[in-house]
Formats: C-alpha cells, sequence, structure tokens
C-alpha cells in the first residue's frame, strides 16, 4: 500500500499547535466540502489518528504535533497513489493556514 509523509514546521510549542490543530479535520471537510465523507478522528496525547473518504477513496493517518513541527503520515490506497502530491499538498497548506492562525 502507497503511503505519505510530510513535515510542516511552526514556533508555537506543542500546546498552541495541539490546539490550533484541533479542528484540522473540520477544517479539512469544510474545505474541500461533500468531497469528504466518514470523517473519523480520535485523539490520544498530541497526535490525531484519522480517516476520511474523498472521490470514493478511504484515506487515513496520524499527525503527530511535536513543540516544532508536525509530522503527518498515513496509508493510501493503490487506485489513490496517482493522486498523492493532491493529497499531500491539500494537507500541506490547510496545516500552514491553521498553524499561522
Amino acid at each position: 500500500m502507497p503511503s505519505y509523509d510530510l513535515t510542516v514546521p511552526h514556533s508555537l510549542g506543542r500546546e498552541e499547535a495541539v490546539s490550533r490543530v484541533q479542528g484540522f479535520s473540520e477544517k479539512l471537510k469544510e474545505r474541500m466540502g461533500d468531497q469528504v465523507s466518514d470523517l473519523e478522528q480520535s485523539w490520544e496525547g498530541g497526535t490525531l489518528s484519522f480517516s476520511f473518504k474523498t472521490f470514493g477513496f478511504k484515506i487515513s493517518g496520524a499527525l503527530d504535533v511535536k513543540d516544532d513541527r508536525i509530522d503527518i503520515s498515513g496509508d493510501l490506497p493503490f487506485a489513490a497513489a496517482m493522486f498523492k502530491g493532491k493529497i499531500v499538498s491539500g494537507f500541506e497548506e490547510q496545516l500552514t493556514k491553521i498553524l499561522r492562525g
């Protein structure tokens, strides 16, 4: 199964970054509208596990908030591999907006 990895740096400290990222899934859904369904998320410490469907593909992953960066990684269905760049850039764009406030 193809995977993705992304790091988004920040200078907010872990607590502030977690606070800002807590709405990540909802903001992603707002941005993508009806293109996102079956959204699931759960927090454990500073790690958000998430999954959703978009264009018939189930995307899952984990977003790990560190003191100076956010690491996001997960798996893609084989059929979604050709959209990996678009998916990763969408995550990066949304996280950067959230972290900048």
